[in-house]
């Protein structure tokens, strides 16, 4: 059984990843620590995981454990490695936003692979440490490697995508709480989203002559969960010729789906998927791509990723079904 650890345990994203890991067939949950919560139960944060009243949280970190999620706030992973050094065997998946840039990929001596595995399926498999992507920018770059691989992004691209409260994390702000977001919607960080950086780096890597804008709109929505992302620019392929492209490059990818028909977002909510839907329409090429931000967007995809990393097949622990009721 593969022994892991989990730092920082009362948020949202690790309370989807401890739901993920306590039915996980290969994994046995180590230690969930959190500063603020010492000795409690993980089941009177996480109210849905009654039935687990076992599970606590600790201050104590076992530094020996065969695999450690990271589920801290942005900036916060750094200085927990630099005060805690784990074991050389130790793999690290981090899930805020520390590692995922090329600057930051070195730390400490140790090389963060960027943990998108449509993109670096093979890299993540013999990988020691892994940048989990966000949450907006899987959802946007699942909308565009085929057309990066295959060379086709030669225009300005332009995105309107809108996320559920739940990305804003567990804190409560003045654009989260319930009486402000319900019936509502607004735009954020326009045209300067931090998930901008790391969807540019992938695009390169693929593209290395891409050098147009990203023309990002994010939208806080209000409802719970999930992403749903609109995404076109210019395109000289054909509506078929886009279908096998992105048919092809998604051929081998257990969680990225392409429909001929209207998506929504209720079709990927509760699940690890990312549903797109290609359409040519007036010399532009649109593609809508849902996931749900804290599975496909984060702790979905940290468990994908610890999969590939020991060996295991990609979708182990992962068979989500979504529900529309």
């Amino acid at each position: 059984m593969i022994k892991a650890g989990i730092i920082g345990g009362t948020g949202y994203v690790a309370g989807e990843l401890i739901r993920l890991l306590v039915n996980h067939p290969n994994v046995k949950i180590d230690f969930i620590y959190s500063h603020s919560q010492p000795g409690q139960s993980v089941a009177s944060v996480h109210e849905d995981l009654f039935g687990f009243e076992s599970l606590q949280f600790t201050d104590q970190v076992n530094l020996n454990v065969d695999v450690l999620f990271l589920c801290l706030g942005h900036g916060n992973s750094k200085k927990f490695l630099e005060n805690h050094t784990f074991s050389p065997s130790t793999k690290v998946i981090d899930l805020s936003n520390d590692f995922r840039l090329e600057a930051d990929a070195n730390f400490l001596g140790k090389e963060y692979v960027y943990g998108l595995p449509e993109l670096n399926k093979e890299k993540i498999a013999n990988a020691g440490y892994i940048a989990n992507p966000g949450c907006f920018a899987t959802a946007i770059q699942l909308a565009l490697l085929p057309l990066a691989k295959g060379g086709f992004l030669k225009n300005e691209v332009h995105i309107n995508a809108i996320t559920g409260s739940t990305g804003a994390g567990q804190s409560p702000s003045a654009t989260t709480h319930f009486s402000w977001r319900n019936n509502n919607l607004s735009i954020y960080k326009a045209f300067s989203h931090q998930h901008l950086g790391e969807i540019g780096e992938s695009l390169v890597s693929l593209q290395p002559d891409f050098d147009k804008a990203l023309n990002f709109l994010p939208l806080r929505g209000d409802f719970t969960r999930g992403i749903f992302a609109c995404v076109y620019t210019n395109c000289e392929l054909s509506e078929e010729e886009l279908s096998a492209l992105y048919k092809s490059y998604y051929e081998d990818a257990p969680f990225t789906k392409i429909s001929a028909n209207g998506i929504n977002l209720k079709q990927v909510v509760n699940t690890n998927f990312c549903l797109l839907q290609v359409q040519k329409i007036d010399g532009k090429v649109l593609i809508i791509s849902v996931i749900d931000n804290l599975l496909k967007g984060a702790s979905g995809q940290a468990i994908q990723n610890m999969n590939l990393m020991f060996g295991l097949n990609e979708s182990t622990g992962l068979n989500l079904k979504a529900s529309y009721f």
